[in-house]
C-alpha cells in the first residue's frame, strides 16, 4: 500500500463563544495519496473549510484545533511554529481560494505579487524571478506579456488562474482549493479544472478539493468525502458512492442532483403558453 502524503488523525477543531465552545470539526480522519484528488463535499457548515483551514494552518482565535494530527509527508504540522511555519507553507502546502480579487493586491501588478512571493521564499535573483514567473503564467494559458498588467486587468477566470499559478510557484506536494470555481460559469469552470488535471499530471502534486458541486468533484476526484455536521461520514470512490452510497445523508445528497435521462416534470397549467 502506497505511504499516504497527507495523513489526518482524529482532527477537532472548535470555535470559542462568549459562553462555550462550538465543535466544528469532530474526530475527522482521512489519507491523501501522492498526486491523488481527494474532495470534500457537504452543505455549508458541515466543516469541509474548517478542515481544510487546519489542514494548512490558517485558523486564527476564535478558532482552535483541539486534538488530533496533521502529518505531511513526514512533518507533524500542528507542531510547526513561527519560523518555521512560514518557511514550510507554499514550499510543501499551497492554497487556492474561492475569490481570486480578494487573493490578488489590486495596487501591484502580477509580476510584483510573484516577486512579492518568492522573495519572501529567499529567492532574490530577479533573473530568476523572471523567469520563473513567465513560465507559471504560461502553464495556465496567460502570456507573459500581462505580467505588468494590475489584477482589475484580467477577468474573473484568468484571476483564478493566476492564484493557481502562484499557488505552484514553489512546486508543494499538496494544494488545497477550497471552492475555487464557484464564482465562475460552468464553461470557465471546466477549462480551469482540466488545466489543474492536467497540471497535476505534469507536476505530481495531489490536491484537496473542496466545493458544493457534487458533479464537478464526481469528474474531477479520485475519491470523495461527505462531511455532516462536523464529521466525515463516508469516503469513497465517486462511482462507487453514486453506485451504492452507505450513509442515508450521501444518498441523499446524490438524489438531489438533476438526471439528464429523467422523465420531465409536467407544467403545471399557471406555467403553460
Amino acid at each position: 500500500m502506497t505511504t499516504p502524503l497527507l495523513s489526518v488523525r482524529g482532527l477537532c477543531v472548535d470555535y470559542a463563544t462568549s459562553d462555550r465552545l462550538v465543535r466544528a470539526a469532530h474526530e475527522v480522519s482521512f489519507d491523501i495519496g501522492p498526486g491523488e484528488v481527494l474532495g470534500l463535499a457537504g452543505e455549508s457548515g458541515s466543516g469541509k473549510s474548517t478542515v481544510a483551514f487546519a489542514v494548512a494552518r490558517l485558523h486564527r482565535p476564535p478558532a482552535f484545533v483541539t486534538g488530533g494530527t496533521v502529518m505531511l509527508d513526514g512533518t507533524d504540522v500542528l507542531a510547526l511554529e513561527g519560523e518555521d511555519l512560514r518557511r514550510w507553507r507554499w514550499r510543501h502546502l499551497s492554497v487556492v481560494l474561492q475569490s481570486a480579487m480578494n487573493a490578488l493586491n489590486p495596487l501591484l501588478t502580477v509580476e510584483a505579487q510573484f516577486r512579492d512571493l518568492f522573495e519572501a521564499h529567499g529567492i532574490t535573483n530577479r533573473t530568476e524571478i523572471a523567469d520563473r514567473s513567465a513560465e507559471l503564467v504560461r502553464m495556465v494559458g496567460i502570456s507573459p506579456d500581462r505580467l505588468r498588467d494590475h489584477p482589475h486587468r484580467f477577468s474573473g477566470g484568468m484571476r483564478q488562474r493566476l492564484v493557481i499559478a502562484m499557488a505552484l510557484a514553489l512546486s508543494p506536494k499538496l494544494v488545497i482549493m477550497d471552492e475555487p470555481t464557484t464564482a465562475l460559469d460552468v464553461v470557465v469552470q471546466r477549462e480551469i479544472l482540466e488545466e489543474v488535471a492536467e497540471l497535476r499530471r505534469r507536476l505530481g502534486f495531489s490536491v484537496l478539493f473542496i466545493t458544493h458541486d457534487l458533479a464537478l468533484m464526481s469528474q474531477f476526484c479520485d475519491r470523495v468525502g461527505i462531511m455532516l455536521n462536523g464529521q466525515l461520514v463516508e469516503t469513497a470512490a465517486p462511482s462507487d458512492m453514486i453506485a451504492a452510497p452507505r450513509h442515508p445523508y450521501t444518498a441523499k445528497l446524490w438524489a438531489s442532483l438533476p438526471r439528464l435521462d429523467a422523465d420531465p416534470l409536467p407544467l403545471s397549467k399557471e406555467a403553460a403558453p
